[in-house]
């Protein structure tokens, strides 16, 4: 009957499966409490690291573009203290002839370093993963290796090959009788994108070789079947999936020729031509450390890293575009 009344056993299956369902989401609430404990644990250290390395630093510059600093006494050697001035030290920046020359060389550099190193890059990732030698690993290796040789020892070694007089290079050009200067006024930019380009096009080929090895090899097999000679494999397979990395190296290349220091600064004893405002980073470098004038370098090293963004979401905005008009 409806209206009758449940007995004891079966009253008590009732309650205790009404307690587990409210168990049910009480349970749930604290396994998704102990998660995201556990990925704030694990979340915290990068985030404290980043704040510490990179934002504490950043704002330290932004906050230092926007004062300089003010002695007071006779002839200025009193006391120092800080002074808020606005954006007078970015129009400073702005206003020196040999920070926007340097801006204008790297800019340049980069329009024709960048996309030499990244077809190089391209070319031998292509060759070294299509390659069924047994030395593809050691030709591999090899093109690496020279990313692992810091900036400042690799413009040593190259500045024994283009100075005049030590130079094998130079000898061997003289006694075919050409006469090379890898240092004057209109080549050492060029000498500059050499070092560059023999650093950092194994590190970028190996960045695109690691995308292709994420290609299925289904892919490869059905455009055998179809008759695809090697050239239309790489053409329309290979370059349009490893699109993204190649996106990521042109960015990372556009930030590093931004950030060209180490090179010009080793070179500049060798060449006259090279100043103390060959590149932006140079120039800050110069104006903290021999102007003793931070403030302005502040305001350049931040003036860099808008361009530097601007330029880097540039170029991901038109190849995002690129893209997406060929699909």
């Amino acid at each position: 009957m409806s209206g009758a009344v449940p007995s004891g056993p079966e009253q008590a299956g009732r309650k205790r499966a009404r307690g587990a369902g409210g168990s049910r989401p009480r349970r749930a609430r604290r396994t998704r409490t102990r998660d995201a404990r556990a990925a704030a644990g694990f979340v915290l250290p990068f985030l404290a690291l980043f704040c510490l390395c990179f934002l504490a630093p950043l704002g330290y510059a932004l906050h230092q573009s926007l004062h300089r600093t003010e002695r007071t006494g006779p002839l200025g050697l009193g006391r120092e203290h800080e002074t808020f001035a606005g954006l007078a030290n970015y129009a400073h920046a702005l206003a020196d002839d040999r920070f926007l020359a340097g801006f204008g060389r790297v800019l340049l550099f980069g329009a024709v370093q960048i996309p030499l190193m990244i077809v190089l890059a391209t070319a031998l990732a292509l060759l070294l993963e299509s390659a069924s030698a047994r030395g593809v690993a050691f030709f591999r290796t090899a093109f690496f290796l020279p990313y692992g040789v810091p900036g400042v020892i690799a413009s040593i070694l190259w500045g024994f090959l283009y100075v005049p007089g030590i130079s094998p290079l130079v000898k061997i050009a003289d006694s075919l009788g050409w006469h090379l200067d890898f240092l004057s006024r209109g080549t050492v930019l060029w000498s500059l994108a050499n070092i560059v380009t023999w650093q950092f096009t194994g590190y970028n080929m190996l960045v695109l070789i690691a995308q292709l090895k994420s290609v299925p090899g289904e892919l490869y097999e059905a455009a055998r079947i179809d008759g695809a000679s090697a050239w239309q494999v790489a053409r329309h397979i290979k370059i349009p999936l490893i699109r993204p990395a190649l996106q990521l190296t042109g960015v990372f290349s556009i930030i590093g020729t931004l950030q060209l220091f180490a090179e010009p600064m080793v070179l500049r004893p060798l060449a006259s031509s090279v100043d103390s405002g060959y590149t932006p980073n140079l120039h800050a470098y110069s104006e903290a450390f021999v102007g003793n004038n931070p403030q302005v370098a502040a305001a350049e090293a931040v003036l860099l890293a808008l361009v530097a963004c601007a330029l880097s979401f540039g170029f991901l905005r038109l190849a995002g575009g690129h893209a997406g008009e060929r699909r």
